[in-house]
């Protein structure tokens, strides 16, 4: 798109300015800034609506005792299993493990304590979830 063509429209930003990348008169890349679109607007929106579907359902499952907190927590941070792994220092197919709520209910703390601090949570925050 041409620097004259990146969108301005009032978006979800309200009001504060984003950096875009447009072609000028000289066919190359320069920094525009912009508002926003709609078209942005409502994709965001769509995302965001499915990422909350699935927190919830995963909530929901949690609480029928068929995956962990643990997953909850991890899907509420945007995280996947290899991010969190890597994060608290865990080996990728322990924490696909540890989404079983046999296994995390028999974790040791230092397990428990280095999941929380990779989830920026507390121990007791990550042993359950809302109930709503």
């Amino acid at each position: 798109m041409k620097v004259n063509e990146v969108p301005q429209d009032i978006t979800y930003y309200e009001g504060v300015k984003r950096a875009c990348f447009a072609l000028n008169d000289e066919g190359k890349y320069v920094v525009v800034t912009s508002v926003g679109w709609d078209d942005e607007a409502v994709v965001n929106g769509l995302a965001v609506d499915d990422l909350a579907a699935t927190l919830e359902h995963t909530r929901k499952a949690v609480l029928a005792g068929v995956k962990s907190p643990l997953c909850y927590h991890m899907e509420r941070r945007q995280m996947t299993p290899e991010i969190l792994a890597k994060t608290a220092g865990i080996a990728a197919f322990r924490v696909k493990r540890h989404f079983r709520p046999e296994i995390f209910a028999k974790l040791k703390l230092s397990v428990l304590d280095r999941y929380a601090q990779a989830l920026a949570i507390t121990k007791q925050e990550l042993m359950t979830v809302p109930q709503k």
